[in-house]
């Protein structure tokens, strides 16, 4: 419970105030992440502390590359000294290799930041695309919608979530599949 203290605290310390937004997206996160609990064992605190963590590079402090998952992840290494499995998961979180590919970033990203186990990633990815900007439980369909229609088709983004589209639907099953197996109600 220390680690998902310290990791809700930083990231209200960074995001509250100047992208209360983007503060609540991460509430209903860390949500969505201690809704899977039951499903992760021993790595439930370590995916909750990620899932509150994930967009702390969007924050204004923190902004250096402009790739939100790079940046917050460097900074959670290098100035938070954080376990490695958080930094990885932030680094990689929501198909990030696919974004940084867009943004000319991928080498630098793959280099720096080694992949978490499969069942983690697609966990934190379910949390996120399950969660609208304001914090609300949606779905990856809607999500991917909401994320093309907020920066536009063209954009960085909207060319990147509509390449990621398949995976995160594919990852959304991973996760509602294991569920399912252990007997766990839907958490949406």
């Amino acid at each position: 419970m220390e680690l998902i203290a310290w990791a809700h605290e930083l990231a209200k310390s960074l995001l509250a105030e100047p992208l209360p937004r983007r503060w609540a997206h991460s509430c209903g996160v860390q949500e969505r992440a201690r809704s899977l609990a039951p499903v992760l064992g021993d790595d439930a605190a370590l995916l909750e502390a990620a899932a509150v963590l994930h967009d702390i590079g969007y924050s204004p402090r923190l902004v250096d590359t402009g790739f939100h998952p790079l940046d917050g992840a460097r900074f959670l290494r290098n100035v938070e000294h954080a376990d490695e499995r958080i930094v990885s998961l932030v680094a990689h979180h929501s198909c990030a290799l696919l974004e940084a590919e867009e943004r000319g970033l991928r080498q630098a990203l793959e280099e720096e930041f080694e992949l978490e186990q499969l069942q983690l990633v697609d966990a934190l990815l379910y949390c996120d695309m399950n969660t609208t900007p304001d914090g609300d439980p949606t779905n990856p369909t809607d999500r991917v919608a909401e994320i093309v229609g907020r920066y536009g088709p063209d954009s960085v983004v909207g060319r990147f979530i509509r390449r990621a589209e398949p995976e995160i639907q594919a990852a959304s099953a991973r996760v509602n599949g294991r569920l399912a197996a252990a007997g766990v109600p839907h958490p949406m």
